[in-house]
């Protein structure tokens, strides 16, 4: 029979949290691509239309590439800034859920070093009273052996 368990290895917490802030950062860093390629679409859509209107048209085309780089720019920052704060509180809750474990793991190591104490201890009692019933069972067997070997004397010592 085997010993192999088909069951899927289990992952430990600390791969579980690096898992879900891999994929938070992952998610923020495609919200933020997608934003620039929109952005940079708005703007090659607005150069092409700008291109092909007369001059006085290419001067209210200008303003209004400047506007669209500005909100283009603005949509990129603003997608930054998310991004970071994600990446901020990904990080806080990574270390509030690193700092939990490590006093689970120190109060399991407590918890182990008092029952691992109680166990000696109670080991060491019983031990020491095996040995005191030992002792008062060897005088009680040698005081009626010796008993034992007297009388046999007697009645040797008789016949």
């Amino acid at each position: 029979m085997s010993t192999n368990s088909t069951k899927p290895e289990e992952k430990g917490f600390f791969e579980k949290v690096k898992e879900t802030l891999e994929n938070l950062w992952d998610d923020t860093k495609d919200n933020a691509e997608e934003l620039k390629d929109k952005a940079e679409d708005k703007l090659d859509s607005v150069k092409k239309s700008v291109a092909g209107k007369k001059e006085t048209v290419a001067k209210k085309a200008t303003a209004a590439k400047a506007t669209v780089a500005h909100k283009a720019s603005a949509a990129v920052t603003k997608a930054k800034s998310t991004a970071a704060d994600v990446k901020a509180k990904a990080n806080t809750k990574s270390k509030e859920i690193t700092a939990k474990a490590k006093t689970e793991v120190a109060s399991a190591k407590k918890e182990a070093a008092n029952i691992k104490a109680k166990a000696a201890t109670k080991a060491k009692s019983i031990s020491d009273k095996a040995k005191s019933e030992t002792a008062t069972v060897k005088k009680s067997v040698a005081a009626k052996t010796g008993a034992v070997k007297s009388t046999t004397r007697k009645t040797a010592a008789a016949k």
